[in-house]
């Protein structure tokens, strides 16, 4: 009888804990290994996107991993611990698009006390200016995905659904869909870009603001500029670009969960928006981060010139494996410029 019991508690227990992440909840072992992993930060936390971006920073000789806690599994993703160029850092993958990124970025800066974020990987070109392999780092991000499609027949004029209220704005600007068609006259008629409502934490709780452009962490950029014009490898194999891709800070950068393969598209975003750097993730880390009320930066090597149109064919897939190495590249550079970390054991 004594063994039934034992058995029937352990089997209650197991199905508990299975409840209990079900639910989204911190298991109670998982809580006391982040609270171990806290009392030693505060920590840079760095988001890279995908296994491919990943990797080369995991494999990198500046990386070395915790021998007490290497990692923590949680909600999918996996947090992992260690030093970067004497860095303490915590380190995770997104997965691809703005839901997932900020998802990840929210779970990162809620579980473990951090100084800041930094975000890293590849990203297609708006800017017929820079190379393939050239290293990015954008002042501003924002997300050119939330949009007010205007009904047919409404004109630039016409009050948009919703923006007496507040919810919606003109201010921003649009895309004619007219403009790129053989015909004067299109169905889709025009689509107004957004702000961001957000709800940061210095504010008042569900009290809305809104905001487009997230500009990066003043520190942060002062230090990225140090990196300028840093020259970097150029060849995949005996396949080469025509010059060494070099570091530069460019004005903005775009994302949206939209995968831009299309050179009209890509015009449209530099000369409107004055954008370089297009790609799927970084303005939700922008946005998690400026809520959270948290330095951050975002450095993007650029992997094609969105929607084609270089003189080297098949450019993504040939060197985004290049790209992503140069983003790891300038970001271990970067963090070795921070200032030397303290924690607060080492500082009471």
């Amino acid at each position: 009888m004594g063994y039934f019991l034992i058995g029937f508690l352990v089997v209650v227990l197991s199905v508990g804990n299975v409840i209990e992440e079900a639910n989204g909840e911190i298991p109670r072992t998982i809580l006391g290994k982040i609270e171990r992993i806290n009392q030693k930060g505060p920590y840079l936390g760095i988001v890279a996107p995908n296994n491919y971006e990943l990797n080369p920073l995991l494999g990198s000789k500046a990386y070395v991993p915790s021998s007490s806690l290497p990692f923590i599994d949680f909600a999918g993703r996996k947090f992992r611990f260690g030093k970067l160029s004497n860095q303490p850092v915590i380190i995770v993958m997104s997965g691809l698009g703005m839901v997932n990124a900020g998802i990840t970025t929210q779970l990162l800066v809620s579980l473990f006390r951090l100084k800041g974020v930094l975000h890293y990987g590849i990203a297609g070109n708006a800017d017929v200016n820079l190379e393939i392999g050239d290293v990015t780092i954008p002042q501003y991000w924002a997300h050119s995905g939330l949009w007010n499609w205007q009904r047919y027949g409404d004109g630039i004029d016409n009050e948009l659904a919703l923006e007496s209220g507040g919810d919606y704005t003109r201010e921003v600007g649009y895309l004619q869909f007219s403009k790129y068609s053989n015909r004067t006259d299109n169905l889709l008629n025009r689509v107004w870009y957004q702000p961001e409502e957000i709800f940061p934490v210095t504010g008042t709780p569900e009290e809305r603001q809104h905001v487009f452009w997230i500009p990066v962490d003043k520190s942060y950029l002062k230090l990225a500029r140090k990196l300028e014009d840093t020259k970097l490898p150029q060849c995949v194999n005996t396949t080469c670009l025509p010059r060494p891709p070099k570091v530069t800070i460019v004005k903005r950068g775009m994302s949206a969960s939209v995968f831009i393969d299309n050179a009209a598209y890509r015009t449209f975003l530099n000369s409107k928006f004055n954008a370089t750097a297009v790609e799927m993730e970084s303005a939700a880390v922008a946005l998690i981060s400026h809520q959270q009320n948290l330095p951050f930066i975002v450095i993007r090597a650029l992997s094609d010139l969105a929607g084609g149109g270089s003189d080297v064919s098949n450019e993504a897939s040939i060197f985004s494996s290049l790209a992503a190495e140069n983003s790891v590249e300038i970001l271990v550079k970067f963090v070795a410029l921070l200032p030397p970390h303290r924690s607060k054991i080492q500082s009471e």
